[in-house]
């Protein structure tokens, strides 16, 4: 069976600013049909410049971008009719009607009319109720919701979100979420840049992480999640201690402020994980147990410590 290519195709991709700021660092990425991709970043780790390259809002100083197979800078016009993007920001005409606009949206892309089509996103978004209400009577979140019925008004194949959730409340965030999963389920490859860990941790096929303008890694989110994460015993004593005993310092131990409990670092992956022969010295230590639990990491914690490893 032969493999298909990529669906984007960014190559040494750099962005590079008259003051010498470099926004983008030589970016390698492949982005797969059908599969969503979250990309995570601190502020101003390049990822809005990312997705602006690839949308040709920005020109890049070195590398290349395809889409579909289109180069965005020599046939950006062919590239472009592949992607949907919806911003940030929520830039909207305020007195025009939500069909209206979507409609506009699909006629910049000289596409034909087809309100069947714009119905069945109007609908899915659950918006069609509101499909002649005008903008300034709709909630923030029907308004993000407006934002992505244009974006795929003209049926693109790659939709890039710009952190859609950004400032919204926690119900309309799974709301969100729950749309963005059909959205997945039509086969719309999906690039999602975010703040809040668990939206990567909850949707995401694969992950990638920038900093400073570099993709620090893209992995299967599920991959990274088992190479990356570490278990953590919390051991609460009966009794608290001032320091770690000699005959603990084998282990990887973290005594809390409070000296009632002990935490344990181990790697699942390990033929012997270390508790057996940790549980053991402890009772030789005359050290006595409340309690026990165990914690996994969480894709938050990776991602943290991949930025604090990058900045050091």
């Amino acid at each position: 069976m032969t493999q298909m290519a990529p669906i984007v195709r960014i190559k040494g991709l750099e962005k590079a600013y008259d003051t010498g700021f470099q926004a983008l660092k030589g970016v390698d990425l492949d982005i797969e049909e059908g599969e969503l991709l979250a990309l995570l970043g601190p502020n101003g780790a390049g990822k809005t410049t990312l997705i602006s390259a690839v949308c040709s809002l920005t020109i890049p100083t070195g590398g290349t971008v395809t889409v579909g197979g289109h180069d965005v800078v020599r046939d950006y016009r062919a590239a472009r009719d592949l992607i949907g993007l919806v911003p940030q920001e929520i830039n909207l005409e305020p007195f025009e009607k939500v069909m209206n606009t979507v409609r506009f949206s699909r006629g910049l892309f000289g596409k034909r009319r087809d309100d069947a089509y714009l119905e069945r996103i109007l609908r899915q978004l659950s918006l069609w109720d509101k499909r002649d209400a005008k903008i300034m009577e709709l909630s923030g979140g029907m308004k993000r919701r407006v934002l992505i019925a244009k974006a795929l008004s003209h049926e693109p194949r790659v939709l890039f979100l710009d952190e859609p959730t950004a400032g919204v409340d926690v119900e309309l965030r799974k709301e969100m979420w729950d749309t963005v999963r059909m959205l997945k389920a039509d086969g719309v490859t999906i690039i999602l840049t975010t703040h809040y860990i668990e939206e990567a941790e909850a949707m995401a096929d694969r992950v990638g992480v920038i900093n400073k303008g570099e993709m620090l890694l893209v992995e299967a989110k599920s991959r990274l999640m088992e190479r990356m994460g570490q278990k953590h015993l919390t051991i609460e004593l009966h009794e608290p201690i001032q320091t770690i005993p000699d005959s603990l310092s084998d282990f990887d131990l973290t005594l809390l402020e409070d000296g009632r409990a002990l935490v344990f670092a181990y790697d699942t992956r390990q033929e012997r994980t270390g508790i057996t022969k940790l549980l053991t010295e402890l009772q030789a230590a005359g050290i006595v147990l409340r309690d026990l639990q165990t914690t996994q990491s969480s894709l938050e914690d990776i991602f943290v410590g991949l930025v604090q490893e990058d900045a050091a």
